[in-house]
């Protein structure tokens, strides 16, 4: 099962073009019943495993920053112990964080979705504001220091959901360096992604929420199937593909959290408050 599991998984991510984390994971907790801790932890193993050789690829060609790396290392990875320990705590007081993983993965993966939608607006805003424009001058003063709290954030949430590392770290990069080039910007990115999954799976190894079983196979019957995948993919159209990604992972995120009573609580509540100040407004537009 694990094997088809890695082969159905592999097959989306080489036709889709998105990373692991984001189809991975949660095709894993909703399509094969895997527990959302167990499919974080160990998809956070497999992305370091997998991502090593793109990184030694972008480094032969000179397409990472080390600098920005190493900048952005110094926020992720203390940020991912200290949530390893935070949850290794949890779990020491019998605290289940399963529904908070759960709700942050749903909530990246709905975040991811709508960074797919709006990327290309967002870059074209972003370098024709990158000359002249106060915040822009305020952000290449302050990028450093930008950069370190980014990879603080990415530590977080990635080491919740293993989701962020990719779509959401190069939508930071992007803004916080709108000149560099795109292809520097994906190694860069990946570069940072592999000591970051890396750490942040050793970190639940160390909680016990690793499936070895689960890791062979995902390898095993994946990476052939991320080839065929990216072979079928390059014959889809982009116009096509991005809305069907940017659904999939919507779909999913909103499934997630719909799963979980707090957050189906409070969207009914928002819901409800909303409907009510329409109508009071609609009223008051009558008389």
């Amino acid at each position: 099962m694990f094997i088809a599991a890695g082969a159905l998984v592999g097959l989306v991510i080489g036709l889709t073009g998105v990373g692991g984390g984001s189809l991975m994971t949660p095709i894993l907790v909703l399509g094969f019943g895997i527990p959302a801790t167990i499919a974080v932890g160990t998809d956070l193993l497999y992305a370091a495993m997998t991502k090593c050789s793109g990184v030694f690829f972008h480094h032969k060609n000179k397409t990472v920053d080390w600098k920005v790396v190493l900048w952005l290392g110094s926020g992720s990875v203390p940020s991912s112990i200290v949530t390893v320990l935070a949850l290794r705590e949890l779990k020491s007081q019998g605290f289940d964080y399963d529904h908070l993983i759960i709700t942050t993965l749903g909530m990246m993966l709905v975040m991811t979705a709508v960074i797919i939608v709006i990327k290309g607006h967002l870059l074209n805003v972003i370098h024709r504001a990158s000359n002249g424009n106060g915040m822009i001058d305020v952000m290449r003063s302050t990028r450093p220091a930008l950069t370190v709290l980014s990879g603080c954030m990415l530590g977080i949430v990635v080491t919740l959901s293993s989701v962020g590392a990719g779509a959401i770290g190069s939508a930071i990069l992007f803004l916080l360096y709108p000149r560099m080039r795109p292809i520097k910007i994906v190694g860069t990115d990946l570069a940072h992604a592999v000591p970051l999954t890396a750490i942040a799976g050793m970190g639940h190894f160390s909680v016990g929420s690793i499936d070895f079983d689960l890791l062979g196979g995902l390898l095993v019957g994946g990476l052939p199937a991320i080839y065929l995948g990216s072979l079928i993919g390059k014959k889809l159209p982009d116009k096509i593909l991005r809305p069907l990604i940017a659904g999939l992972l919507l779909l999913m995120g909103l499934k997630l959290l719909a799963s979980q009573d707090h957050i189906t609580s409070l969207l009914m509540l928002t819901l409800d408050q909303t409907v009510q100040y329409l109508y009071a407004l609609w009223s008051s537009l009558q008389q």
